[in-house]
């Protein structure tokens, strides 16, 4: 049961109000942003929250169960405060969405609502929307540990316990076939494949600071290409600075024979598939009733 302020319960139950909605995005980079669909800013929960000005909500529906709600929040990017560069990075994922009903001459009545987290961003024709998921959807999704053929681990991270300084080597843009192909320079004498699943990050120009995960590795005669998802926001100019970080495919002989880490492997590569371990043992099989492993 939600409770009230006395003062905005007492408005609500007057014969006229004056009420207005304000919702307030925290991003997961510590990133404030405030609107209401008043015409004034409006201090909310020590947020100032600004006129909507392009920036609305969709009405919020409930399913039973954990499925994702029907409401949405979606705006043209035409503000300085949310731009195409920041959605396409990805800055808006996971970002907290607070839902407050105020009498917006008394901002201090705020009551919350509702509130949820971003899903889904869709941007098209200059303008976005964004999916709002409430909080029982984090039940639907999976946790803890699943069995598995492959290494659950991120490589460099604390239970993969690679180092990474060996694994990264700086390049150089030589040209670029669009936002997510370019071809770069300095790694010429490295194996193709080798970046594959790693990532790329631009350490100089305009587009500094920006990463992404590189989802092919060519090196040939036409030079070393690589593959880019998803694409940088804009085009990198030749002689643009990267950092790449060479990749892992979750593999076992990856892990043991490009890493020499087959010790601190996450899967269960000799793991039985169903029809083996449900499968008769026979002595002219694979399944002789013999351990897998020696």
């Amino acid at each position: 049961m939600r409770t009230f302020p006395a003062a905005l319960a007492a408005h609500l139950a007057g014969e006229a109000t004056t009420l207005a909605h304000a919702w307030i995005l925290r991003r997961t980079d510590g990133a404030v942003l405030g609107f209401t669909d008043h015409d004034r800013t409006l201090t909310v929960a020590g947020v100032p929250c600004e006129p909507a000005a392009g920036f609305d909500r969709s009405a919020a529906t409930a399913h039973a169960g954990f499925a994702v709600g029907d409401e949405e929040v979606s705006g043209a990017l035409t503000s300085d405060r949310i731009t195409d560069r920041d959605l396409a990075a990805g800055l808006y994922d996971g970002a907290r969405v607070e839902v407050h009903l105020l009498d917006w001459r008394n901002p201090a009545t705020a009551v919350l609502v509702r509130a949820g987290t971003i899903g889904d961003v869709v941007r098209a024709d200059g303008a976005f929307r964004a999916e709002v998921r409430g909080p029982a959807h984090a039940l639907e999704q999976p946790s803890g540990r699943l069995f598995g053929r492959t290494c659950d681990a991120e490589l460099g991270d604390a239970r993969c316990g690679v180092a990474l300084g060996p694994w990264r080597s700086a390049a150089v843009v030589a040209e670029a076939d669009g936002p997510g192909r370019i071809r770069v320079s300095g790694v010429d004498g490295l194996p193709a494949g080798r970046f594959g699943g790693g990532s790329v990050r631009v350490t100089a120009g305009p587009l500094a600071g920006w990463r992404t995960t590189v989802a092919a590795h060519d090196a040939g005669d036409a030079g070393v290409w690589l593959a880019l998802w998803p694409a940088l926001p804009a085009v990198p100019a030749a002689g643009t600075a990267l950092e790449l970080t060479a990749g892992c495919d979750k593999h076992f002989s990856t892990c043991r024979d490009r890493f020499g880490n087959g010790a601190n492997f996450r899967g269960f590569p000799h793991m039985p598939g169903n029809d083996f371990a449900l499968g008769p043992a026979r002595p002219d099989g694979d399944n002789d009733g013999q351990a897998v492993v020696r």
